[in-house]
C-alpha cells in the first residue's frame, strides 16, 4: 500500500478530477493506495465526493490546506 500524491493547485474543474481518474487509468495507484490530491479549485470539494461516488472510491479525509486549498485523501 501506497501514497500516491497529486497537485493540481492552480487548475480549474474539471481538470482535477480528470488528473485523478488519469492516474486510474494510467495504473499509477493500485487499488488499497491511498491517492492523496491537493487543489484550490472553489469546487474541488464537491468534485471529489462526486467523483468517489461515481467510481466507488472511499474518501478517508478532506482537509483545509493553506492558502486556500483543499487536500482530499482517497482510497482506492
Amino acid at each position: 500500500m501506497a501514497t500516491v500524491e497529486l497537485d493540481t493547485r492552480g487548475l480549474k474543474c474539471p481538470v482535477p478530477v480528470l488528473k485523478m481518474t488519469g492516474k486510474l487509468v494510467k495504473n499509477e495507484v493500485k487499488p488499497g493506495d491511498i491517492l492523496a490530491v491537493t487543489a484550490d479549485c472553489p469546487t474541488f470539494e464537491k468534485d471529489v465526493r462526486e467523483w468517489c461516488q461515481k467510481m466507488k472510491k472511499v474518501i478517508i479525509v478532506i482537509k483545509d490546506v493553506a492558502p486556500n486549498g483543499k487536500r482530499a485523501e482517497v482510497r482506492i
